[in-house]
């Protein structure tokens, strides 16, 4: 347990960005699962619109710290190969 002012002062903080870093995580989950369901139902629009819904949120996660650019980056790219893949099948 944080004994001195400062160590106590830290774990409140930390406590505080957990719940605001826990529900962008979730928004993040959650748009990447929407395009995965359009990918999954084979509906080229539905998953290309909810791509670009999803795209700032991804990058967002990114400049915020929530995952490392590269990984928003990949996870971006990999999402618009599937759906690009779709409009050709």
């Amino acid at each position: 347990m944080a004994n001195t002012p400062s160590a106590k002062k830290a774990a409140r903080k930390i406590e505080r960005r957990t719940i605001v870093n826990r529900s962008r995580r979730t928004r993040l989950r959650t748009f990447v699962r929407k395009v995965e369901e359009a990918i999954a139902s084979g509906n080229h629009e539905a998953a290309a619109a909810a791509l670009q819904a999803a795209e700032p949120v991804i990058v967002r996660a990114a400049q915020n710290g929530i995952i490392h650019r590269n990984t928003a980056a990949r996870k971006v790219s990999r999402l618009a190969h599937r759906v690009r893949s779709l409009a050709q099948a």
